[in-house]
């Protein structure tokens, strides 16, 4: 597999109100696109206030106190924790821009964004009005239900391979080695970055905030 691209990755996302099965759907396409060998990060909005860190660690003590930025560092992950403090929140390009190189990044809210997507319905979605007839980057409808309202292809919520197929024909991503060698710093000896999932942190991970209310 070619290294990823310095000059900006390919951009996928996943649309659909709350409960509709974003995150179930997002988990499995990082699955399935990371055994295909594709480095491959993800980005999720919410629209409520969240942390990451635990009360009470050393890393909360120092955004406690005031600081602008707190980066927390093993020899497993990183993560750097920006308090905004009344600015205005970082828009998606700024987010994007701050992600290490890599294949394929797919975005987990955001519905809003230009940006190729697939709109996940669920019958327990907390709305169940599609979004894809007022947007026009919706490329195609996976639901766990019939559909019959769309001329845009359609899937089985569940079909992740499928999915991952047709995600990686819309944006070109070419072929992968599905078991990459790695090279002695742990990457690909392409130089690829590693799989980022920008909620987590070394001291805290984020629970499963997946199907709280989406922009």
């Amino acid at each position: 597999m070619s290294a990823p691209s310095t000059f900006g990755p390919r951009i996928f996302g996943i649309a659909g109100w709350k409960n509709s099965g974003k995150t179930g759907l997002a988990v499995r396409l990082v699955e399935e696109f990371t055994r295909r060998g594709y480095h491959i990060s993800t980005i999720k909005h919410a629209h409520h206030d969240f942390d990451i860190d635990k009360v009470g660690a050393d890393s909360y003590r120092h955004r406690q106190a005031g600081a602008h930025e707190v980066t927390i560092v093993s020899g497993t992950r990183y993560a750097i924790m920006h308090e905004l403090r009344g600015e205005p929140e970082p828009t998606f390009e700024e987010i994007l821009a701050r992600l290490a190189p890599c294949d394929l990044v797919l975005i987990e809210g955001y519905k809003r964004e230009p940006i190729p997507k697939i709109e996940a319905r669920r019958l327990e979605a907390a709305r169940l009005d599609p979004l894809a007839p007022a947007d026009p980057h919706i490329c195609a409808i996976a639901a766990d239900h019939p559909v019959t309202d769309t001329d845009l292809p359609f899937f089985n919520l569940d079909d992740t391979i499928a999915i991952a197929d047709f995600i990686a024909e819309t944006i070109g991503l070419g072929e992968a080695v599905s078991s990459p060698q790695r090279g002695s710093d742990g990457r690909g000896e392409t130089g690829g970055s590693t799989p980022v999932d920008v909620r987590r942190t070394d001291e805290g991970v984020s629970d499963d905030r997946s199907e709280r209310s989406e922009r």
